[in-house]
């Protein structure tokens, strides 16, 4: 049995989100994510649109996924690493190489993000919608 370690915030969770999940899934027989805490994303200067628990709610729907747990700072990735058994650890390249030294603990790999989807791009879309776009909610 292969598991796969993932870290995310998951500010807004879109397609890109998906497309990773579903790439490490193929990778692995159980994807674990840890989802960032509000309080470590207020430190991390990061405001969340939905509360740790509605994210934590909407990766726990997602098949991909098979555990969810709390990020609570940068320094536990060693600690999970070795406290789920983690045969990979895995992130988007936009973190390619700042997590390189958990190799001496399990593969590190970095797989591309999609093309033209970001949470940044989608919040400046929202933000700088135009009147008449069609806004669900």
């Amino acid at each position: 049995m292969t598991t796969l370690l993932t870290y995310w915030t998951f500010v807004l969770f879109h397609i890109g989100h998906v497309n990773l999940l579903f790439r490490f899934a193929e990778m692995a027989d159980e994807v674990i994510v840890g989802s960032s805490s509000d309080e470590f994303n207020a430190l991390k200067g990061k405001t969340c649109i939905m509360p740790y628990e509605d994210r934590v709610n909407i990766l726990r729907s997602c098949r991909f996924v098979s555990h969810v747990f709390a990020e609570h700072n940068w320094e536990q990735k060693q600690s999970d690493v070795i406290e789920f058994n983690a045969d990979m650890f895995a992130m988007g390249t936009n973190w390619e190489g700042k997590f390189d030294e958990l190799s001496d603990l399990c593969d590190v790999v970095y797989l591309s993000c999609t093309e033209g989807v970001s949470t940044t791009k989608l919040k400046r879309r929202v933000l700088h919608s135009t009147p008449g776009l069609c806004m669900v909610g």
